[in-house]
């Protein structure tokens, strides 16, 4: 039927689920992680001890002896300590920046607020509980919003305190940013104390990065890996 008179027909663009920002940020991260992690092990052959505080080197001081990992694990794919910190410097620049304009365009277009900060009522036992046995059952499409409590949690614990703690223990581990900003090193008690928190750091990271994995797999890859490159439909 043609509209008459003073009719008037408007379509609405439909909204994107995920903004391009968001989209851009993602892939970028997701290869800044896979090199450094990658660039990452090969650095720690070169020395396999961690410490705590200021002191290290001697065996009796460590509180970890970490494996030597194999070359298909590093990059490069054989013990070249200078190659690998090339690689994890420049890539380090990627992840630093990177998250550094994903914060600021998700505060601008609402994405933080709207999608990532939880609500007052969403932190209640029941409502957490309910999410739990909805995960059990493969159901991650419950709730509110764009994402459930659970995956705010684990969301918000990666942005907004897992990346920027590699990123400033990493600062604190450069001989230039120790002499520069001495204090940032005494902030986590020692040089060798922030290479420790970068090696968990850097592992949970790769555990979140394995579990989000399956749950991709487990939710439908295909419709997830669409809707990461072309946004998808609210």
């Amino acid at each position: 039927m043609e509209p008459t008179g003073g009719d008037q027909v408007t379509t609405a663009k439909p909204k994107k689920r995920h903004a391009l920002s968001t989209r851009l940020w993602h892939w970028a991260n997701a290869a800044s992680i896979i090199i450094l992690f990658m660039s990452g092990l090969n650095i720690s052959n070169a020395h396999r001890r961690l410490y705590w505080g200021n002191d290290g080197f001697a065996p009796e001081d460590a509180w970890l002896e970490v494996p030597r990992f194999p070359g298909w694990a590093t990059i490069p794919d054989h013990y070249n300590l200078a190659a690998a910190r090339d690689w994890h410097i420049v890539f380090a620049l990627v992840f630093a920046f990177g998250l550094l304009a994903f914060m600021i365009a998700s505060l601008i277009n609402g994405h933080m607020k709207r999608d990532i900060f939880a609500r007052a009522k969403e932190w209640s036992p029941a409502n957490i509980w309910t999410d739990i046995r909805e995960h059990l059952k493969l159901n991650f499409e419950h709730g509110e919003g764009k994402y459930n409590i659970l995956q705010k949690i684990a969301y918000a614990g990666v942005i907004l305190i897992l990346i920027p703690l590699m990123i400033v223990t990493g600062m604190v581990m450069s001989p230039g940013m120790e002499a520069a900003w001495p204090w940032m090193t005494d902030l986590f008690g020692g040089r060798q104390s922030a290479r420790s928190l970068h090696f968990i750091a850097a592992w949970l990271l790769c555990g979140f990065l394995v579990l989000h994995l399956v749950l991709v797999l487990l939710a439908g890859p295909i419709h997830q890996i669409r809707d990461m490159i072309f946004g998808g439909k609210e």
